[in-house]
């Protein structure tokens, strides 16, 4: 293949008409022909280049061919006249692969020592039985033999001997025994293994019996591994990109605004999703009024309704059963059989608190109730309400057993288990399935959860 000289262009009134020659363009099958001593039309294209040693002109000579069952490659080659410095590479002139490929050859015989190997530069040599290993980008690609690869490697160790004789003699010694072994290689004297990974795919060793399969020769293809596409640069290595933080809701205290429910002043509510052990999350929030004292607080559910209600039953016997941690859900009523007494739902609304305080709540709300107060109360239902009060001072300074029963139908209610994950002793924990009654205060009945797209006509 020769290079034709230059081209003087047209004018821009007359452009000159192009040769139907000129016109066509070359068919690919025409620049990459099959490798062959015998074809004397493929000839390498010479170029003029700078020799990177002596710095003046040498000689670089490319060569578009084509291996048997193989793939076009271009193979470059420089000399110097000057210096006498000389270089070979190829390259491959396809793509990059889908997948990589890996050959595994058995060496067995002097005929294997001559297949022809393509080897590129991303492409990494090793021969197991001696632990040795070319990595991939030390070495330009080559069109070479296997014994090719075996003189190359051994070129490169013995390159650096004299200097390296000179300054670390014991490291040189290993090297010229292993110089030895490499050499030994070569009278194949026992079989060995050549195995060359090639993540571009773009390597090759020859199958003399092709298109028939080769016993020694065993081709592996597979998927690039992140790493690889990054070395082959397929994929720009960027780094690590940094998540964006999530907001930890359960160690941050959300704030609001809000109006007093006494006063109507500005306030703030402050709101904290806490997750209560052995149970779920509940949202809690508080509200502090700054212009008349007004406090309250305020527990919700953070998850759903259950599927079945539950009832808490808890034997109050000692003054330490009062520290215990209680949720009480704005669905969930509590009883004293103890003391006939009984609060409904809704009254108190939701709670996190102690179940010290829990009883502490109740007291206030039944004393202080203003139409048992002042003139118009009864004197029988004062008395009942002074035993009450007494008989509830009693379990709170521990000198009364009682039982503590909370009913909830949402089943979003909770008493501390101090013997979690085991059952507790003084409490009996009853799941049942709602009545029709519960389900219409949960306002269940009117929600359709399954199917409810079925049957739903546009009301015109």
């Amino acid at each position: 293949m020769a290079v034709s000289g230059p081209v003087e262009p047209g004018t821009p009134a007359a452009p000159a008409a192009p040769s139907p020659a000129a016109a066509r363009a070359p068919a690919p099958e025409h620049l990459f022909r099959p490798i062959s001593a015998e074809d004397e039309e493929q000839q390498p294209t010479e170029i003029e280049s700078l020799c990177m040693n002596c710095y003046c002109n040498g000689t670089t000579r490319l060569l578009l061919t084509k291996i048997p069952f193989f793939r076009e490659i271009i193979v470059s080659s420089f000399s110097c006249e000057h210096c006498g410095w000389s270089n070979t590479e190829i390259q491959s002139a396809g793509r990059i692969q889908d997948q990589g490929v890996r050959y595994t050859l058995t060496v067995r015989a002097q005929e294997d020592m001559n297949r022809e190997v393509v080897k590129t530069d991303s492409a990494t040599t090793r021969i197991p039985e001696l632990d040795f290993e070319i990595p991939a980008f030390s070495q330009k690609g080559a069109l070479t033999t296997v014994e090719g690869l075996i003189s190359r490697a051994v070129s490169g160790l013995e390159q650096d001997q004299p200097a390296r004789r000179a300054n670390e003699e014991a490291i040189a010694e290993r090297i010229d025994e292993f110089i030895v072994k490499l050499k030994e290689l070569k009278q194949v004297a026992s079989p060995f293994t050549l195995i060359i990974d090639d993540p571009s795919g773009n390597s090759f060793v020859e199958n003399p019996h092709a298109p028939q399969k080769d016993h020694a020769l065993v081709i592996t293809h597979y998927n690039r591994t992140l790493q690889q596409e990054e070395m082959l640069g397929l994929q720009a290595e960027a780094p690590p990109e940094e998540k964006p933080e999530e907001e930890d809701l359960r160690n941050e205290v959300l704030q609001f605004n809000t109006n007093c429910p006494e006063c109507s002043a500005p306030a703030q509510t402050n709101m904290k999703l806490v997750q209560i052990p052995h149970f779920k999350e509940v949202i809690i929030m508080a509200t502090n009024c700054e212009n008349c004292g007004h406090r309250t607080n305020e527990v919700k559910s953070g998850g759903a309704v259950e599927p079945l209600g539950t009832k808490l039953t808890f034997h109050i016997t000692d003054p330490l059963d009062l520290t215990r941690d209680v949720l009480k859900s704005e669905t969930c009523s509590v009883e004293i059989p103890e003391l006939e007494f009984e609060l409904g739902m809704a009254i108190l609304g939701g709670k996190f608190t102690t179940l010290e305080g829990l009883l502490k709540d109740i007291q206030e709300l039944v004393t202080k109730n203003p139409f048992t107060l002042g003139d118009s109360s009864n004197p029988g239902q004062m008395e009942k309400l002074q035993e009450f009060s007494r008989k509830l001072d009693q379990i709170l300074q521990g000198n009364m057993k009682a039982h503590f029963i909370m009913n909830d139908p949402a089943g979003n209610s909770y008493l501390q288990n101090l013997y979690a994950p085991e059952d507790d002793p003084q409490m009996k924990v009853e799941h049942y399935k709602r009545t029709f009654d519960q389900n219409e205060e949960l306002g269940l009945n009117d929600m359709k959860t399954e199917g409810y797209e079925t049957g739903l006509a546009p009301q015109r």
